[in-house]
C-alpha cells in the first residue's frame, strides 16, 4: 500500500461523507414535498376543481432541492470513484 492508496481512500470517505450531509435532508424536504404535492392533487381531483398546471412556490423549491440533493448525490460519486482509483491503483 502505498502513501497514493491511502490519500485516494482518505479522499474518498472524505467525499462520501460530505456528499451524503449534503444531499440527506435536501432530499428528505423534496419528498415531503412531492407528497404534500400529490396530496394536494388528490384533493383538487376529489373536490372536483381543476388544478393550475402553472409555476407554483412548491414546484420551484422542489427544482431547488433536487438539484442539491443531486449535487451531493454527485459529490458522493466521485468520493466513491476515489476509493476504487484507490484499491486500482499499484
Amino acid at each position: 500500500m502505498g502513501i497514493v492508496n491511502i490519500g485516494l481512500w482518505v479522499a474518498g470517505i472524505a467525499l462520501v461523507v460530505v456528499g451524503y450531509a449534503r444531499g440527506r435532508e435536501p432530499f428528505r424536504r423534496y419528498r415531503a414535498l412531492k407528497e404534500q404535492d400529490a396530496n394536494v392533487a388528490r384533493y383538487e381531483a376529489w373536490r372536483g376543481g381543476l388544478r393550475d398546471s402553472g409555476t407554483t412556490g412548491a414546484s420551484v423549491a422542489m427544482a431547488v432541492l433536487r438539484r442539491q440533493a443531486r449535487d451531493g448525490a454527485i459529490i458522493a460519486g466521485v468520493g466513491v470513484v476515489l476509493l476504487i482509483a484507490g484499491f486500482a491503483v499499484p
